[in-house]
């Protein structure tokens, strides 16, 4: 009996060291445009008929499928105030490399007290990051002006950053773009470089780092936001439609990243 119970006990603690890791945490920052794809469709009976709901939704039903723990949240980065409502590259390399630390930044959390806290980081910018200047030839990290190359050196500060903790995994959203009637064409062909350059040069094998071609999705090979997929012709935001198409394809992407299936 005494034998019996022992044996018990240790497949408890194994089952139960199983469960522990199998258990992730994630963290999506985000602003309008991210809130979009994160409610996806909020309809119970669209999310019956079609399996199009929002990313809770997926990760509900996935852990109960797949017997995973895996806890996703959403948090405005930066918060309105006191920061002030900016996630642009430059902001994102402001608090995080140029002001990393143990302490937040301004009330927003560094990646050194992120890491802590989950297992998995997501980011983006908004749409108007694909509002980008003309280069001047003097690029400077430390600049707020939209330019694609304070976005490369910013870029690659927060690469440098991101390696710095290797036991988390980052996952970055190519840039969201504009609608062709909220846009010049000079801009959205200077998103398209940016976004090139992330998934070309930027993005490095066998890293910490994964891109989620939210670009591709949103523009369909074009160079805009098409009006299909946008709230309006003259509203960047998604359209309800979109959003709901996407949540799950999103959420797919962050268990393929836990699971090792995308590199």
């Amino acid at each position: 009996m005494k034998h019996r119970l022992i044996i018990l006990l240790t497949l408890i603690i194994v089952g139960c060291s199983s469960n522990n890791n199998d258990m992730k945490k994630i963290v999506f920052l985000h602003h309008s445009t991210g809130e979009a794809i994160w409610k996806g469709s909020t309809n119970r009976y669209v999310y019956k008929l079609t399996g199009k709901g929002d990313v809770q939704k997926f990760f509900s039903a996935y852990n109960i499928k797949n017997k995973t723990s895996y806890e996703i949240s959403a948090i405005n980065f930066p918060k309105s105030s006191p920061y002030g409502w900016n996630n642009y590259p430059y902001d994102y390399y402001n608090i995080w490399v140029k002001n990393a630390g143990a302490d937040s930044f301004m009330e927003e959390p560094t990646l050194e007290i992120l890491t802590k806290q989950y297992d998995v980081i997501v980011f983006k910018h908004c749409f108007p990051v694909s509002r980008i200047n003309a280069d001047t030839g003097s690029p400077d990290v430390n600049s707020d002006v939209k330019s694609i190359e304070n976005y490369k050196l910013q870029y690659e500060a927060l690469k440098m950053k991101m390696h710095e903790f290797p036991e988390n995994k980052f996952i970055v959203w190519t840039p969201a773009a504009n609608t062709k009637l909220k846009s010049r064409e000079e801009e959205a062909l200077r998103t398209r470089d940016f976004h090139n350059w992330m998934m070309n040069d930027w993005d490095e094998k066998g890293d910490n780092i994964f891109i989620w071609d939210f670009y591709d999705y949103e523009t369909e090979g074009g160079l805009y936001l098409t009006d299909s997929n946008a709230h309006s012709p003259d509203n960047s935001h998604p359209s309800v439609e979109f959003s709901a198409r996407l949540a799950p394809l999103f959420g797919q992407f962050i268990v393929d990243v836990i699971e090792s299936r995308i590199d």
